[in-house]
């Protein structure tokens, strides 16, 4: 059968956030392998002639068995009360093959970085041209006296744990030496 829930049991009316509980509520079924049940309803409508088709309503969890290699889908439905009409279809991701591969090491901070695709990139900013300069020789003393940091932490903590001013600059560089240098 094709089986029909809803999202509204469960949280009410939630406007324009309804599609994306629909998505989420489909994307964990489809993760957990079970159709969950529409809370709150004991029983189909006597207005909908439920014979007619092979649509049934869910009443309990459903197990959601895997379709011969066919990727599982589910469709979604937001209808606004000004008419408006969504729908989208949500499919399975395919299975990951298991990797046989050893995990790579990661490189200390004097080795070069040479092996990632990019230069590891070093965010800088400030509020004023003058003050984005200092703060980059403030960078450049950091790493000097500490010859030891892992370089690539040094540019997530730039990257999130700082404040973004109107005057910035990156440092793109994939060793120590090229950091100080830039």
């Amino acid at each position: 059968p094709l089986w029909l829930g809803s999202v509204k049991s469960n949280i009410g009316h939630a406007q324009a956030a309804a599609g994306v509980a629909g998505v989420i509520k489909m994307v964990m079924a489809l993760r957990n392998g079970t159709l969950p049940r529409t809370l709150h309803v004991d029983g189909p409508s006597p207005h909908v002639d439920w014979d007619a088709g092979a649509v049934r309503l869910l009443t309990e969890p459903v197990p959601w068995p895997e379709t011969d290699g066919r990727p599982r889908r589910a469709g979604v439905s937001s209808f606004g009360v000004s008419g408006t009409n969504a729908h989208v279809i949500i499919e399975e991701a395919p299975a990951q093959e298991p990797s046989l591969a050893e995990p790579e090491e990661t490189p200390d901070s004097n080795e070069t970085l040479s092996s990632l695709p990019v230069p590891l990139p070093w965010p800088v900013s400030a509020k004023t041209d003058e003050a984005l300069r200092s703060q980059a020789s403030d960078l450049r003393r950091f790493i000097t006296a500490r010859p030891g940091v892992p370089l690539a932490d040094v540019g997530f903590s730039l990257a999130s744990g700082r404040s973004v001013f109107d005057h910035r600059a990156v440092v793109l560089a994939g060793d120590r030496d090229g950091f100080l240098d830039a």
